[in-house]
């Protein structure tokens, strides 16, 4: 067997064009997510039980489910309901798989990044808060000048991961015809039937990608967390 390295060349820049596509659908539901994460968060850290069911269920459906099936249930699903149908936001946004895609993905990104966030909250080192209690700091005071600012150092590492894992995730919005990186690399193979080679350069892309969103939170990570950095005292 013999590799078409030509045919690699040829299409890797229609590739690397779709790409800009999955590099929305990853930027866009990561961002929301994270907003969406936060409050969850926050309300599962609440010490009223009734304010926790709702995120509690929340989180346990989308980690507990595939996120294929999230995407079909929004996708095809809202579209059973002649409410939705009706609403002003079916023909701009509920019925174009590219909306529906970000939705489901920032949907389940929410529930990871709530967990993460929860988790990173507390992390905190009771040190610091019983600090800021001693300089008289007030609760909202404490929360955004000490807690949140720490738990989001805590959390860079765990949710570059989580960005990571959409990435690869956002494969699967080929399935609802979503013009990213795999739908076309699905469309060159029908054309070529050069199945090894294309998945092949779409892979080495996906590798690229995945390369620059971890270099990006490294250096975010360094310059966030640089209060943790020690320069030994030269003697």
């Amino acid at each position: 067997m013999s590799w078409n390295w030509q045919a690699i060349i040829t299409h890797f820049p229609e590739l690397l064009k779709a790409s800009i596509t999955t590099l929305e659908l990853v930027v866009l539901s990561s961002v929301i997510g994270l907003i969406f994460g936060v409050v969850l968060a926050l309300l599962r850290l609440s010490k009223n039980p009734l304010v926790q069911v709702f995120p509690f269920l929340y989180i346990f459906f989308f980690r507990g489910t595939p996120l294929l099936v999230q995407i079909f249930l929004i996708y095809y699903g809202l579209g059973q309901f002649k409410a939705i149908q009706e609403s002003v936001l079916w023909k701009p946004v509920l019925s174009q798989a590219y909306w529906c895609a970000i939705i489901a993905f920032t949907l389940n990104t929410a529930a990871y990044v709530a967990e993460i966030v929860r988790g990173a909250i507390q992390a905190v080192p009771r040190g610091e808060l019983e600090a800021a209690d001693a300089l008289g700091m007030s609760p909202v005071q404490k929360f955004t000048r000490i807690t949140l600012p720490r738990a989001f150092g805590i959390m860079i590492p765990a949710y570059s991961n989580e960005v990571i894992f959409m990435l690869k995730g956002s494969a699967l919005a080929s399935t609802i015809t979503v013009m990213d990186l795999m739908y076309a690399s699905k469309v060159i193979i029908a054309k070529t039937y050069l199945t090894l080679e294309i998945y092949f350069a779409a892979g080495i892309i996906y590798l690229l990608i995945s390369w620059l969103i971890l270099a990006l939170f490294r250096l975010f990570d360094r310059s966030f967390n640089k209060h943790k950095r020690y320069n030994p005292v030269q003697k």
